[in-house]
């Protein structure tokens, strides 16, 4: 007489097929898409967003020349207008928790871990950015910069007061400005320091907003540490190659999160100013990475 097998309680029963490793528990939990990406249906994607973005970009850049020649907010109003369509082009979803800073000239500080983070600002505020030199050198996108009425700056010590005087003159005539104290991008997994100096020019805006941004969500799920790289581009990553990766993938979505304003005179100095700021984002920050319900934070002055 042939004594059966016990069959071990958390296998399977032998008559069913196991499910696909993608759509186990175990390697949804890990932060992974619920499908794999199709490799033919990626590339078309990405080459339509490609050229869709191409066109958009070629489309605005005789517009934006024009209102830079007229007076008023025209091309502020333009600019921001086409940040938030390149942001649909590329299918990323933009979602705002607070309110922007109303008095002028302000200055935004945020993190910052992508040059997605340009489009994603731009779309939501109406100023310029501070940026790198090197960005003055790339082309095309030096072209859409200069129409932005981005201001450049080189970082080396010998040029440091003549480009703080370049950033007081603009927000001496009532243009605010976007600027990232860190520095540098990184992986979107925590806030780096931010340097003082970068707000050398603090004093001269009448408010500033501290800024925190994270891109929680990719194809519909909780976006986890393994994909913040599909965002987050540092390092020695061309931006090419990372655009079309980034292309290929199903929408993401990204929370900008505006804290409360605050004086830069109510802080004793810069330092302790910058302190107050970073301290801000980076709490944010985390508790946007942790997909929990965020709410703007204030600075108190010290």
């Amino acid at each position: 007489m042939q004594v059966p097998v016990p069959v071990p309680l958390d296998e399977p029963p032998p008559s069913r097929q196991r499910a696909p490793s993608w759509l186990r528990p175990e390697v949804q939990d890990a932060g992974l898409l619920l499908a794999p990406a199709s490799p033919g249906a990626g590339r078309v994607r990405a080459t339509r967003r490609l050229v869709s973005v191409l066109i958009w970009t070629l489309l605005c850049i005789p517009v934006q020349l024009v209102l830079l020649l007229l007076p008023g907010s025209g091309k502020r109003r333009f600019a921001r207008s086409y940040h938030a369509v390149m942001c649909r082009l590329i299918g990323l979803r933009v979602q705002v928790v607070g309110e922007v800073c109303r008095e002028a000239p302000a200055l935004f500080l945020s993190n910052h871990s992508s040059w997605l983070d340009i489009l994603v600002l731009g779309s939501v505020l109406e100023a310029p950015f501070v940026a790198k030199a090197e960005v003055g050198t790339w082309p095309l996108i030096r072209t859409v910069a200069r129409l932005g009425r981005t201001v450049f700056v080189s970082r080396s010590r010998g040029r440091t007061s003549e480009e703080a005087d370049a950033m007081r003159q603009r927000l001496g005539a009532g243009d605010s400005l976007i600027l990232f104290p860190e520095g540098t991008s990184n992986d979107g997994a925590r806030v780096l320091p931010f340097r003082s100096s970068f707000l050398a020019v603090a004093d001269a805006a009448v408010a500033v907003q501290p800024i925190s941004v994270v891109y929680d969500r990719i194809g519909g799920l909780p976006a986890r540490r393994r994909d913040r790289p599909h965002f987050a581009w540092y390092g020695d990553m061309d931006i090419g190659s990372h655009f079309w990766r980034l292309a290929c993938r199903p929408g993401g979505h990204v929370t900008v999160l505006l804290h409360q304003p605050l004086d830069p005179r109510a802080f004793r100095n810069r330092k302790v100013l910058t302190q107050a700021v970073e301290e801000v984002v980076a709490e944010g920050a985390a508790v946007l990475r942790q997909n929990r319900v965020a709410t703007p934070l204030a600075a108190l002055p010290r």
